[in-house]
Order: C-alpha cells, then structure tokens, then sequence
C-alpha cells in the first residue's frame, strides 16, 4: 500500500479530532439554547407560580390597605362630626339652665307682674289640736325564742 495514501488519511482524521468542522466552518450561525433539564423546568415553573402568588398577594394587601384607610378617613371626619355636636349641646344646655334658674324665673315674673310677693307678712299664735292622740298601749306579749330550726 502506499503509505503516503495512509499518512494523508491519519493527517486528516487528526486534524479533525483537533479541529471538528463546526468550530472552524460554521455553517449555522446564530445563539442555540442549550438543552434544559427537567429539573430547571420544574423549579422555573415553581418560580413564576410563586412570584404571581405574590403579585396577587401584593395587589390584594395594596386593595386593602386602600379601603382601610378611607374607613379610617370616614371615621375621623363622624368623630370630628360628634365632638363639635357635643360642644354645640353642652353650650346649649349651659343657655337652657340659665334661662330655666329659678332667679330667672322669679325677675321675669315680676317684671310681668303675673304673681305678686306678700306685702307684709302676718304672724300667728301656735295652734292647739282640737283632737287629742292617744298615746299607743305597749305591747308587752312575750316571744319565746328557739334555738336552732
């Protein structure tokens, strides 16, 4: 055989283990991904699970913390509401106790002279009962007294 036929064919086959054809000559270009596990698939999955759980979870405490605090608005403006009533009613219970003090109501009578004062006042003797009370007899029955039932 001829050995530079031979020489020729080891040549080539190494030069290929060194040098495979993809790496020197493409002939596709482009990014390929790479093979993904069944693993890196389940704990990917996983992951977006959870992180639309938490997206959810965030817009409902974002929803909540909303309408909590318009409660809270609400209540704040009935009880500013209630304390200026409360200070309106002690003022105006403060105005009906003058207007209904019995000084008050004496000057106006006089000044309307609807009833008059006594011009002179009379002194009487003591009077003496007609009917005389009888003192009550004391009751003397005697109560025996038991021991126990």
């Amino acid at each position: 055989m001829n050995t530079a036929v031979v020489e020729d064919s080891y040549k080539r086959r190494k030069d290929y283990v060194d040098s495979p054809i993809g790496q020197e000559n493409q002939v596709i270009e482009g990014y390929f991904q790479k093979e993904i596990s069944q693993k890196a698939m389940a704990i990917r999955k996983i992951n977006k699970s959870l992180c639309c759980l938490l997206g959810v979870a965030v817009l409902f405490a974002f929803v909540s913390y909303y309408f909590a605090m318009s409660n809270e608005l609400t209540l704040n403006m009935l009880s500013r509401q209630i304390t200026t009533l409360n200070d309106e009613n002690g003022e105006l219970q403060n105005h009906l106790d003058r207007l209904k003090s019995f000084n008050n109501v004496d000057d106006t009578m006089m000044q309307n002279s609807i009833l008059s004062k006594a011009g002179k006042v009379i002194e009487v003797q003591a009077v003496h009962p007609a009917v005389t009370v009888n003192e009550k007899p004391e009751k003397t029955a005697s109560f025996n007294w038991a021991i126990g039932y």
